[in-house]
């Protein structure tokens, strides 16, 4: 298959990205609770800001993120929007394929990380960002600092090739829990800052028949 190449500088100029028409909405209705660590929400919505910076690339974008991981497969649906409103980019991952729409032309692929990256360009560890802008890591992640409260500070995340180097710049109180407001992503010259304005946790409520 043959992917579209363009940075993400051109990303922000094109704003025929968007959502594949065959998304559909979680089988189960969801609403907003509160928790006392992260972990313990399966399904979340975040908004923020996103800003991409590599030796070629720079840009900033507003991001919004729903995952769902109450079924089998995760549920994703991300969007980055330009500052005045104009969608950037929006992928949907569900039932084990990622999705990516543009120009008429559909993109998909099984790895969500693997899609983005060949059809924009970007360097991003999409896969595990889940639990991170959660304030946890994979098993595979190597803690290097905490703070004194026992939240996690700074660690490392192993890579063929390079390492992803993570920071926790600041926390905050959302939904109840302590969740990180602003972290940091570096690895090469690829740096990502993510802050979070609203972390939401979900959990379905019963429908009555």
């Amino acid at each position: 298959m043959q992917y579209l190449t363009f940075t993400p500088q051109r990303i922000l100029l094109l704003c025929c990205l968007f959502l594949s028409a065959c998304s559909v909405k979680p089988p189960h209705t969801l609403s907003n609770i509160d928790v006392t660590q992260a972990n313990e929400a399966k399904a979340w919505e975040i908004q923020g800001k996103l800003a991409f910076r590599s030796s070629t690339d720079k840009f900033s974008t507003n991001l919004f993120w729903f995952h769902d991981n109450l079924l089998s497969q995760p549920h994703d649906e991300l969007s980055l929007t330009t500052m005045i409103g104009t969608t950037a980019l929006s992928l949907t991952s569900k039932q084990g394929l990622a999705t990516i729409t543009v120009q008429g032309k559909t993109y998909t692929d099984t790895d969500p990380q693997r899609l983005i990256g060949q059809v924009s360009g970007m360097q991003i560890p999409l896969n595990k960002l889940p639990l991170w802008i959660t304030g946890q890591v994979t098993n595979d992640d190597i803690v290097d600092s905490y703070n004194d409260d026992g939240s996690i500070s700074a660690f490392t995340s192993p890579e063929l090739g390079e390492s992803w180097q993570i920071e926790y710049i600041s926390y905050q109180q959302q939904s109840g829990a302590m969740v990180p407001k602003l972290l940091q992503i570096t690895r090469a010259d690829v740096r990502i800052k993510i802050q979070i304005n609203q972390w939401q946790a979900l959990a379905p409520i019963d429908i009555p028949l």
